[in-house]
């Protein structure tokens, strides 16, 4: 242990650790420890630890943010806020002492204390507060705003309870609340201070100075501050979170007299809108409470927005900015998906109500303020509120859309006269019964700059979804492709390769991941190729480790580690994985004796609660794993795996481990994914059809380096022309239908035969991600998969091409063209003086 501690000092990437840096911590450790235990006990526990350590590393963060809000108080950038209902945070310890060059300090001087840090990280909850790729891009994204010097902020909610945890009994998923504040989070603050009323339900009053939003409910909207540290740039950003709290006299107003206790009771309801996050991805569910926490985070970032823009040194000789001219010059607001779309209304209803500027004035600030990411282009996805849910809720914001809308639909009409089909397809409001609101079409309408996260997306997006509107202004219409951000997801999680890629192109790379196109140089250096394949493999026995300690499951650390993380739908295909799991058995099963490549097939991921056919995708590839785990014909040739309670801090685990990584959406579906990204950077194979990022992963690295197979986007179109006929394949592919035949007759659920009878029926008359129709194509690339695993050496090569071609994807590039493109402002990589040097 001595060793491999005096080995991990040696660490490069991780920043030297000083004496008197060390001395430092365990001084400020101790006396965190101290009142810790002087408040409570005598004995301090390991969660002591972990939050003496917290408040330690958060010491170091305070004076640096302090100085940067300063830093721009002072300097008065344009400043963005990038509006989210979800961030995906995961934790914060490790990566705060990376991102202030402290990790190796911390390590030596726990180390000396008797602890292990990666014990007291353990002890960390992950901020679940986001469903998947939506809520852990906002994450990387704010982690490159910071590293990029820009003075960013994200504003989102606070929900006491985030994604639930997932249990799986007798192979069924159960959620669990995720109770994650139980402890206190040492990393937040609350402000008080600038707590900000948000207003419901209520009439609207015609009146001489023009329409009031009178007679409305008030919820109180508390901030708490999260600090976001740049990578050794001495910037701190801040994500501020919204929690409703009912004001002291809820329901205590004169026509309440007598029911004290009940109306003290009733706070819960005003409380309620941050309680928990709606655990739907890629799904749209219509219910009001969803509806208010989408106004509640648009309402209070806008006065907060307001209030900062209206008390800003700009303009110096004035204490208080009056006009509004330069508001799109100041702020910037970025809507990540529809969510927030009611930023556009709201900040029209400030313009023109609150700020009496007429309506034209407000609509150019508001246009020229906001733009719109799209996420998806699955239709389930698309958010369309009811009518009549606006009118009671926000009665100003439907006048306000009505007239947004009147006013876009006569522009639509001057252009296409006679044209009611075009006007019918392009409002904002969709007949029907009942009528709904389209947010997107909001969104597209109200923004200046509307992009997909991927190329293919956003030619799909321009083509489909939105075409009408790409026809009148398709100057608005951008691609940003997706990135994550390397210092989680390379340094924070892989050490070893960072560690060795350090060796051969030095550490600028962090910070600049094109750099890594050097390691082509390495491609056949036999040393290199050894250490990448070295560290893979260290890895894959950690992993190993882990799953035996916390799950009790042994695998064979020799086999491939085959693995599809993420959410489970329909449309990412954890069905087309599962049959050729059931294939691979049955090819065993057929001929025990020929020579298999060993492979272990890790599944992970989480269903909405409300999503059967999701629930039972899990059921049937748990019951596959009881079958064949327990099949002695099998031995370690073939082992199914299901990983339970997929988060942001098992992804970190997971995916160092990959050998290959499973991207199998039907083409265009995805609209990027991340996950692929982080595979790829971490020395995976990638297995995957022409869709979303992964079209650039293989222009990037060359097609032939990865794993493709399947339909083009062309291709599903043309079968949907056509119709897909699922019987055929069926019927034409003897190994698809002995296992389609097997799910069906219930060989992997004995005792309830008819349990899957309704997903092979899905399967046969009425699958909209035609899986049998890519069946084929994706069996033969898998036999390539195993082909390629049997020369070690080829196979590392390959992986070294996919790293050193992995640059493109690091949300620092995302977020360059963000802001040059889309905000206006340039990345800065000026460094502020730490605080303990004096400013000049």
């Amino acid at each position: 242990e001595a060793i491999v501690h005096i080995l991990k000092r040696q660490i490069s990437v991780r920043g030297i650790a000083g004496l008197g840096d060390v001395a430092e911590i365990k001084k400020s450790f101790n006396r965190h420890l101290h009142f810790t235990l002087v408040k409570d006990r005598n004995v301090a526990t390991p969660r002591d630890y972990y939050f003496a350590l917290a408040h330690t590393v958060r010491d170091h963060l305070v004076g640096r943010w302090i100085r940067t809000q300063q830093y721009y108080y002072e300097k008065d950038p344009k400043r963005i806020h990038y509006l989210s209902l979800e961030f995906y945070m995961g934790r914060t310890l490790q990566n705060t002492m990376i991102n202030l060059g402290l990790q190796n300090a911390c390590d030596e001087a726990i180390y000396q204390l008797g602890l292990d840090l990666e014990e007291l990280e353990e002890i960390e909850e992950d901020a679940g507060l986001g469903n998947g790729g939506l809520g852990r891009l906002a994450a990387c994204f704010l982690d490159s705003m910071a590293s990029l010097g820009l003075a960013a902020y994200g504003y989102g909610i606070r929900y006491e309870f985030g994604i639930f945890n997932q249990k799986i009994t007798n192979g069924w998923q159960v959620e669990e609340a995720d109770d994650w504040l139980r402890y206190g989070n040492p990393w937040e603050k609350a402000r008080p201070e600038y707590m900000l009323p948000v207003h419901f339900y209520g009439r609207v009053e015609q009146t001489h100075e023009g329409p009031k939003w009178v007679d409305t409910q008030v919820v109180l909207a508390m901030p708490y501050d999260t600090p976001v540290p740049g990578y050794k740039n001495n910037t701190v950003n801040t994500m501020r979170l919204w929690s409703a709290k009912a004001p002291n006299d809820f329901n205590l107003q004169e026509f309440n007299v007598g029911d004290y206790i009940q109306a003290v009771l009733d706070r819960n309801l005003a409380e309620n809108i941050s309680r928990v996050l709606y655990p739907n991805d890629n799904f749209f569910e219509g219910k009001e409470l969803r509806l208010k926490q989408e106004y509640f985070v648009v309402a209070a970032t806008l006065q907060d927005i307001i209030r900062r823009f209206k008390s800003s040194k700009f303009g110096c000789r004035d204490p208080v900015r009056t006009s509004f001219e330069a508001f799109s010059e100041k702020v910037a607001i970025q809507l990540n998906d529809t969510h927030p779309a009611l930023a556009i209304p709201e900040l029209m209803r400030i313009l023109v109500d609150i700020e009496r500027l007429d309506w034209e004035k407000a609509w150019e600030i508001t246009t020229k303020t906001c733009a719109y990411t799209n996420h998806t282009v699955l239709p389930e996805a698309l958010e369309r509120w009811p009518i009549y849910m606006f009118e009671k809720l926000l009665p100003r914001h439907l006048q306000i859309i009505y007239e947004i809308n009147q006013r876009h639909l006569d522009r639509v009409a001057a252009l296409y006269p006679g044209d009611s089909d075009r006007l019918c397809r392009m409002s904002l409001i969709e007949e029907g019964n009942p009528k709904r609101i389209n947010m997107a079409h909001l969104c597209v309408v109200g923004s200046h700059a509307v992009n997909g996260v991927a190329r293919i997306h956003s030619d799909i997006v321009k083509t489909t979804v939105f075409k009408d509107f790409c026809d009148i202004e398709p100057e608005k219409f951008q691609n940003k492709t997706n990135g994550i951000t390397p210092r989680r997801w390379l340094l924070l999680c892989n050490p070893g390769l960072a560690d060795i890629i350090a060796e051969k192109i030095g550490e600028e790379f962090l910070t600049d991941l094109f750099q890594l196109r050097k390691l082509l140089d390495f491609v056949d250096d036999s040393m290199f190729i050894r250490d990448v394949a070295n560290v893979k493999q260290e890895n894959k026995l950690k992993f190993a480790a882990y799953l035996e300690s916390e799950y009790k499951v042994n695998i064979n650390p020799e086999s491939i580690f085959d693995i599809q993380v993420k959410r489970i739908h329909e449309y990412k295909r954890q069905l087309l994985n599962c049959l050729h799991v059931i294939t691979l058995y049955n090819r065993i099963k057929k001929e025990p004796n020929k020579k298999f490549v060993p492979r272990t097939v890790m599944i992970g991921g989480k269903a909405a609660p409300g999503y059967h056919m999701a629930k039972m995708i899990i059921k049937l590839f748990t019951s596959v794993g009881e079958v064949v785990n327990h099949d002695p014909v099998v031995g370690d040739r073939l082992k199914v795996i299901f990983l339970e309670n997929y988060r942001v801090s098992l992804a970190e685990k997971v995916i160092p481990a990959a050998d290959l990584s499973e991207q199998i959406s039907t083409a265009g579906t995805e609209a990027s994914g991340t996950g692929n990204m982080k595979f790829m950077l971490n020395g995976a194979l990638t297995i995957g059809t022409m869709d979303g990022a992964n079209v650039e992963m293989a222009e990037e690295a060359g097609e032939e380096n990865l794993f493709i197979f399947g339909m083009r986007v062309e291709d599903v179109e043309a079968m949907d022309k056509k119709g897909y006929n699922a019987r055929e394949y069926y019927e034409r592919l003897p190994e698809l239908k002995q296992v389609i035949d097997q799910i069906s007759a219930g060989y992997f659920s004995p005792k309830e035969p008819e349990l899957f009878k309704d997903m092979v029926n899905m399967l046969m008359n009425h699958d909209r991600f035609k899986v049998f129709a890519d069946y084929e194509a994706y069996i033969s690339c898998q036999e390539k998969v195993n082909e390629l695993y049997r020369n070690p050496k080829e196979w590392t090569k390959k992986v070294i091409r996919n790293i050193a071609a992995s640059g493109k994807f690091s949300s620092d590039r995302t977020i360059a063209e963000y802001a040059r493109e889309i905000w206006g402002v340039e990345p800065s990589d000026v460094k502020i003086p730490p605080p303990n040097e004096p400013r000049e």
